[in-house]
């Protein structure tokens, strides 16, 4: 796991927008465009992909802690600041609509069959989603020690 990782796994875990990571990114003197954060969540085949440096992650982490918990002098409660995330992310998802370029009325759709499910008491048995795993360290099977 790299750091590209780690800051994609943050940014969906907290909700936070790009605007957002920018504001962060300032609380700790660290100067960065929405453009230059974008090519960080890039897929790694992307020709404007860009590896995220460590400097970039400490700068993140630590401006992180301080729009969390706040300053000695200003604190504040986390779990009240991620809430609003949470809401302004749900109600920017329902606001945004999709507009139309023409006006042209959508055909009638057929609505699709429903698809029945089996009951449960005649459903296969479920087999363990984790298997019993060796690991051998890295020794190979002809070494005895």
């Amino acid at each position: 796991m790299n750091n590209n990782d780690i800051f994609k796994k943050l940014r969906v875990a907290l909700m936070l927008r790009d605007d957002q990571i920018v504001d962060i990114l300032q609380l700790v003197d660290f100067r960065i465009s929405k453009g230059e954060i974008g090519n960080f969540f890039r897929n790694a085949d992307h020709p404007k992909f860009v590896e995220c440096g460590d400097q970039v992650l400490r700068n993140f982490l630590n401006g992180l802690v301080i729009y969390l918990r706040g300053t000695k002098d200003d604190p504040k409660n986390p779990m009240e600041l991620i809430e609003s995330n949470r809401a302004a992310a749900k109600t920017a998802g329902k606001s945004e609509k999709p507009t139309k370029s023409n006006n042209k009325p959508h055909p009638a759709k057929t609505a699709a069959p429903k698809k029945t499910t089996r009951p449960a008491s005649k459903s296969k048995p479920r087999t363990p989603i984790v298997e019993n795993v060796r690991f051998n360290n890295g020794k190979s099977k002809n070494s005895k020690s």
